[in-house]
């Protein structure tokens, strides 16, 4: 299993534990150990459910507790995962929420079911290499997110989740077609005006929304025929023009990115690392998902999505006066990229529909 580093380094390295391991015997024969807990590799099992998928069992599950009960397993726990003590934390918002991971996580610990994700296909036009990023989720601390792109949009998709968002929800949606001219630096330190530059390119994008939508709806009404059959795609004409134009809209984008622009966050925006970095090449309006516990109420809200480097970017969380930073990861993982964009398609739908 691959672990972030500890809340808020998002620019450490991962950290690696073993979960199970198997033993190949002579005439096809193996036996499974399980490496989770203190006491040693114990007995265990493993089955193929179906393709790219596999569970694993725990046979002897009392080697995952601790002689001095769920406390000591919880401050055990706390240590590994968060690099800290009980003691140290004193938000009383944050006591809760790392209880309810530990209660969560601990439930599964003796059967899990593993499923294969694939890498995101890159493009040349895309505006970094897409990948796994580690990013900071507040109180949460740290999470895997994977950012993809999808013509005019990119997509972070949670790889792991927490109490509010679970894994496989989009956390992030950025529109690629609406950069954001960002104040100077002075300027920038007010939230006020922030906010009045992602308001106006959100309703300017519900405008663009609400004429394409009138578009697509009077011409099923001159053309119900034509509506219902696929476009055919012609070598020249109108389609070719909208490539040609989205192309060019790419360039510029491309352009502007290779710049630098001063960063600072505005007053009042909160950040669990405030290492961040104090230039960017580009910003894009986007939407970030908020939730209750268990998922419950999720909306998308508006944000910005800052570009700082080839490895790093942020989101500026508006309504939550957030702001996550987050770090590429850069481990090397053999054999996991997608046979087609058709296949890395159908796999975030599934897990997507996993978490839902």
């Amino acid at each position: 299993m691959y672990l972030p580093p500890h809340d808020p380094h998002v620019d450490d390295p991962m950290r690696f534990k073993p979960l199970f391991r198997i033993h190949l015997m002579e005439r096809k024969c193996a036996t499974v150990e399980c490496m989770y807990g203190h006491k040693g590799p114990h007995n265990g099992h493993i089955q193929i459910v179906k393709k790219d998928e596999f569970s694993t069992k725990c046979n002897q599950t009392d080697h995952h507790r601790m002689s001095g009960g769920r406390q000591e397993e919880f401050r055990t726990w706390l240590r590994e995962e968060w690099g800290r003590t009980l003691e140290d934390i004193f938000h009383e918002h944050m006591q809760e929420l790392i209880l309810m991971k530990f209660i969560y996580t601990s439930q599964y610990d003796n059967c899990l079911t593993y499923r294969r994700i694939y890498l995101p296909p890159s493009s040349p036009g895309d505006l970094i290499k897409p990948g796994l990023f580690k990013g900071t989720y507040g109180s949460h601390g740290l999470e895997i997110v994977m950012l993809s792109f999808h013509g005019k949009k990119a997509k972070g998709t949670k790889i792991t989740g927490d109490p509010n968002i679970p894994a496989g929800q989009q956390t992030v949606e950025i529109d690629l077609a609406h950069p954001l001219q960002l104040p100077d630096v002075e300027n920038l330190r007010d939230f006020s005006e922030l906010s009045r530059i992602v308001l106006e390119a959100q309703e300017q994008v519900r405008r663009e929304e609400q004429e394409q939508q009138q578009e697509e709806e009077e011409e099923e009404e001159d053309h119900p025929q034509a509506a219902s059959q696929p476009a055919a795609k012609p070598l020249g004409g109108e389609d070719a023009e909208g490539e040609e134009t989205a192309a060019g809209a790419e360039g510029m984008t491309q352009d502007k990115a290779s710049g630098s622009q001063p960063f600072v966050l505005p007053m009042g925006v909160i950040s669990r690392n405030e290492d961040y970095p104090r230039s960017c090449r580009i910003c894009f309006y986007g939407t970030g998902l908020i939730a209750g516990h268990g998922f419950t109420s999720p909306e998308r809200t508006p944000g910005v999505f800052v570009l700082f480097d080839d490895d790093r970017f942020g989101f500026i969380w508006l309504e939550l006066k957030s702001f996550s930073l987050y770090s590429r990861i850069k481990v090397s993982f053999q054999n996991a990229q997608a046979p087609s964009r058709e296949a890395f398609e159908e796999m975030l739908k599934n897990i997507q529909s996993l978490a839902t």
